[in-house]
């Protein structure tokens, strides 16, 4: 392994990103057309900044699907078998290695054995690792992508309530943790912090929808500054100190937090700060709530030289995610060249 390896920013340039098909075999049964819907949007958001879509599916749902994609979309469909549909967590990372992309593979176990990811867990080496210029490095460590955050200068966030679970890593401390970071994903530094959470997140905690570097040396956080009773203020006030500390020439730009509770009554995770950042352009999960336009706002504010798209995410979010949770970004230079040229012919079965 190479010692200048460094785990790329969202906002470095993308050739794709990577999804997995929603079927009546995954959770998203109860809200399948609309889930599905939700993905056929995205899929011609990112087509239209020029960004191709892997789209992980079995093989009994591809002719459907390829109904309902226009045939010049920019998708490559990948015959798999998956537990769920969030490859945020299993999808491999890249770093850049000199001129090189070098993909990564880690460990995956279902946000510590809460869920069965047995098949999840095998998609980057059965499925993925043929597509990729270089061999797949694989890492014996459980890590999901939307645990870290990192910014074009090394330094990442990560959280250290989804770090510590110890049905992750055993009794794997914080120092160990940032050796790795630094070893595997080339981290200058590294900050974990200790607060921050939403009611309802599976992970433990991912940064992802808590905090989000900005090139322009800013964060971007989900706060509650407009819910002061909210059961979440104190804690997401304190995360915000946190990184004002660790940050502190970091401009902050604060997200509002809407209140999303599903037919049960329970509380949901829906976050602002779980968008993904494709080329020049974000696309920002939207709930139908009062607070779409503020935190659209913010975002822009936050990343004056990309175009925000807002993509309604109320149906992921009644499965406890949304948007940057179901999709992970592949950076330009690191598929294989024949990948890229089919991949740009039109909708497609890669053979």
């Amino acid at each position: 392994m190479s010692k200048t390896q460094q785990l790329l920013p969202e906002w470095a340039p993308q050739e794709a990103v990577l999804l997995a098909w929603p079927d009546q075999d995954t959770d998203w049964l109860p809200w399948l057309n609309d889930v599905q819907d939700v993905y056929l949007q995205i899929i011609a958001h990112l087509n239209r900044a020029g960004t191709g879509v892997l789209l992980l599916i079995r093989q009994q749902q591809q002719a459907r699907c390829m109904t309902m994609l226009p045939a010049d979309a920019k998708v490559l469909l990948l015959t798999a078998d998956y537990n769920d549909t969030w490859v945020r967590d299993y999808g491999f990372l890249t770093c850049r290695d000199g001129l090189h992309n070098q993909p990564l593979d880690f460990v995956f176990n279902g946000w510590g054995q809460k869920f069965d990811a047995r098949k999840d867990n095998l998609i980057n080496q059965q499925v993925l690792s043929v597509l990729c210029q270089r061999p797949m490095q694989s890492v014996s460590l459980v890590l999901e992508g939307g645990a870290l955050e990192i910014d074009q200068y090394g330094s990442l966030l990560s959280s250290q309530l989804c770090l510590t679970n110890h049905k992750r890593n055993g009794p794997l401390s914080l120092t160990d943790y940032r050796q790795y970071f630094s070893q595997y994903l080339g981290a200058s530094d590294t900050v974990i912090l200790s607060q921050g959470h939403l009611e309802g997140d599976d992970t433990d905690g991912h940064i992802d929808t808590l905090v989000r570097f900005t090139p322009e040396r800013g964060l971007v956080l989900q706060s509650a500054f407009n819910r002061l009773q909210d059961p979440h203020y104190k804690g997401l006030q304190a995360m915000q100190l946190e990184c004002q500390q660790a940050f502190p020439e970091h401009q902050i730009f604060p997200l509002p937090l809407p209140h999303i509770s599903n037919a049960q009554g329970h509380r949901l995770p829906a976050s602002y700060a779980n968008y993904l950042i494709s080329n020049e352009q974000i696309l920002c999960p939207v709930y139908q709530q009062l607070e779409d336009q503020q935190a659209l706002n913010v975002i822009a504010q936050a990343y004056p030289n990309h175009q925000v798209v807002g993509v309604n995410c109320l149906p992921l979010v009644q499965q406890f995610g949304s948007l940057h949770c179901i999709s992970m970004q592949i950076p330009l230079g690191t598929l294989k060249l024949e990948i890229m040229q089919q991949l740009v012919t039109g909708v497609s079965v890669y053979e």
